[in-house]
């Protein structure tokens, strides 16, 4: 099993600085490189604290100059938001600045609140016929000379300039549904999924619909298939309890941008009290505790072993909860040093 590292500038509140969360993220990703991670994945959003990546290739293109050898991918390119000859572009400078480390995540975007504001009109549920549009062209320009006319996007003979170094740059695509299985294999792909926090029945879920997309292609193509979820590890009831609480802090914020119903003041949305999460089955701590990454070095490792037997080749460990950069550091360095070895 491969190990990868999705990881973002954050803030909870404004309590910290930003100076210091910077440093603090680049932190994580020479921790993940040292530790021998094959890929450190950015995310991209918009006029959001909680995740501060307004543009996923200017953090990889950060992080190549601070980094050796870790791949540096995009999760994702939110395809609504692009034109195909600048994504093309700025995607092969960070292939060529890193020295072809790129990976290409595009899929279709995640909170109707920043469609509201970068694609007004644009309705969450459509935003993957963008996807589906985007990814062909964009990779006929890293190849040359390309017109095109679409349902999105017009525009005469034009190039990528630069081109990637790479011959074949891989491509991901974010899936959870049958319909991006499909044109993920139909494409060649590979596939990264997100149960949330759901239990172990959604990845077979996910592994099923991969299967199927994969017999229904037919066109040989045997993708990499990798599985996030939220992670953090402990040893002692205090660090246990600072992560479960995070989490749920957390999620409680993500609750109002899935339902675009909340307050998001100054980039931070509004958050719904510790106590008044109780009894909410989707925030009960030993649900959470149970479906995520969560516990000690010895439960990852039958959670992982668990994943590997469904099929899942390569485990994305998502560090970004509202956990104090101490925590964080403890955690994935407690990850690399008692957990990794065992898939060595």
């Amino acid at each position: 099993m491969k190990f990868q590292l999705a990881i973002n500038m954050e803030r909870i509140d404004d309590s910290l600085d930003m100076n210091d969360v910077a440093r603090h993220t680049l932190e994580m990703v020479q921790i993940a490189e040292e530790g021998g991670f094959d890929i450190v994945w950015s995310a991209e959003h918009h006029a959001l604290e909680m995740t501060i990546a307004p543009n996923p290739l200017q953090t990889l293109t950060w992080w190549a100059t601070e980094t050796n050898s870790i791949r540096l991918g995009t999760a994702v390119a939110t395809a609504a938001y692009w034109h195909p000859i600048n994504l093309a572009g700025e995607a092969a400078f960070v292939d060529l600045i890193s020295g072809g480390r790129l990976e290409f995540g595009i899929g279709s975007g995640a909170y109707q609140r920043e469609f509201d504001r970068m694609k007004p009109g644009l309705k969450q549920s459509d935003a993957w016929r963008y996807m589906q549009e985007m990814l062909p062209v964009v990779r006929d320009l890293w190849k040359g000379d390309v017109a095109h006319e679409g349902e999105f996007w017009n525009f005469p003979t034009s190039t990528s300039v630069p081109k990637p170094v790479q011959d074949e740059v891989p491509v991901w695509i974010a899936a959870r549904s049958p319909i991006t299985y499909d044109y993920a294999m139909r494409n060649r792909c590979h596939v990264n999924c997100w149960p949330l926090t759901r239990p172990f029945a959604e990845a077979e879920l996910y592994r099923q619909q991969l299967d199927e997309a994969i017999a229904k292609a037919d066109n040989g193509w045997i993708p990499r298939f990798a599985l996030m979820r939220h992670a953090c590890l402990y040893d002692n009831d205090s660090d246990r309890q600072e992560a479960l609480n995070a989490i749920r802090k957390l999620l409680s914020q993500f609750e109002n941008l899935f339902r675009n119903s909340g307050n998001v003041v100054n980039g931070f949305p509004a958050s719904i009290p510790l106590d008044e999460l109780e009894g909410r089955e989707q925030y009960d701590p030993a649900m959470l505790e149970e479906n995520l990454m969560f516990g000690s070095p010895d439960t990852a490792i039958q959670k992982l072993k668990g994943y590997q037997a469904l099929g899942v080749n390569e485990f994305i460990y998502y560090a970004s909860m509202g956990l104090s950069h101490a925590a964080q550091k403890r955690s994935l360095r407690m990850f690399v040093k008692e957990v990794m070895p065992e898939f060595k």
